[in-house]
């Protein structure tokens, strides 16, 4: 019960962090699928991150050497993010407008590329704190 009280949680507050980071970084893009950016769409996309996020934590909070290191979610979120940066520009899911920063060389923009690495951190950072669930 623990266990599924943690992952709820990791869940929750992952959604939050992603649906505030989502919120405010829209503005970088021109389109989602060709039409308007619309706070549904931006809901939608905070559950996914929410969900990704949740499935990441099961190593990074019950497994003792991913505790130990538990910001090996930079890496990892940093390397997702990229490849569904990449993905969803070479189908066009959607477009950055000129105001997104861009990564030379990975051509992707940084607030993507940066947000479930450092969402993702300061959820299991905020759980692991809160729930006793410790780094050693």
């Amino acid at each position: 019960m623990k266990t599924i009280k943690i992952l709820f949680l990791v869940y929750i507050v992952s959604f939050l962090l992603n649906f505030i980071w989502e919120n405010i970084h829209y503005l970088l893009y021109t389109h989602y699928e060709g039409g308007e950016i619309t706070r549904f769409i931006l809901f939608r996309a905070s559950l996914a991150d929410a969900l990704i996020l949740t499935v990441l934590a099961v190593p990074l909070l019950f497994i003792w050497y991913f505790k130990r290191n538990i910001w090996l979610i930079i890496p990892v979120g940093l390397i997702l993010a990229i490849l569904i940066e990449m993905n969803a520009l070479m189908v066009g899911r959607w477009a950055y407008n000129e105001y997104m920063p861009i990564i030379p060389f990975l051509n992707v923009g940084l607030t993507p590329t940066i947000q479930l690495a450092l969402t993702g951190y300061l959820t299991y950072y905020f759980i692991s704190r809160r729930m006793n669930v410790s780094h050693s």
